[in-house]
């Protein structure tokens, strides 16, 4: 597992520079308005959405897992503490394919515990089915 932090910025290109030097490692990952970091050492990922936000400010944070199952442990825990997370979802969103699950923080802030499944084109987020529920039992998400 490691950390996420998405961060909102104002200008994509510095922005990628700036990390690129600062951690050593290119994008994984670059789409207009979009870059993702996989970095090894700190183990996060960094994820910069372009005008989305205050720049400067947190979009989100998250826990990338290395399995669906681990995401939908996180949820059954999260559940069990009293957190109320949303429920496990397969879903389209920032150019990957992902189950996920979320959480709010104590002051507003989203927590996102997810895998990665797969490469999209797609920035727009869009649920595919919730995890357990028959498949063509699909939603969209509003967001």
């Amino acid at each position: 597992m490691r950390l996420q932090l998405a961060l909102n910025v104002s200008n994509l290109e510095e922005s990628i520079d700036f990390y690129h030097r600062m951690f050593g490692v290119a994008p994984a990952k670059v789409k207009k308005g979009y870059a993702n970091f996989a970095i090894e050492n700190p183990p996060l990922k960094l994820v910069l959405f372009e005008g989305d936000g205050a720049p400067g400010s947190i979009n989100h944070l998250g826990v990338e897992t290395e399995s669906a199952a681990e995401v939908s442990f996180a949820e059954a825990r999260l559940a069990a503490e009293g957190l109320d997370p949303t429920l496990t979802t397969e879903t389209i969103c920032c150019f990957a394919e992902k189950t996920e699950t979320w959480v709010d923080g104590p002051d507003g802030q989203k927590w996102e515990w997810y895998v990665k499944t797969g490469d999209t084109d797609q920035m727009q987020n869009v649920v595919l089915r919730q995890v357990g529920a028959p498949v063509g039992d699909e939603t969209r998400c509003c967001s």
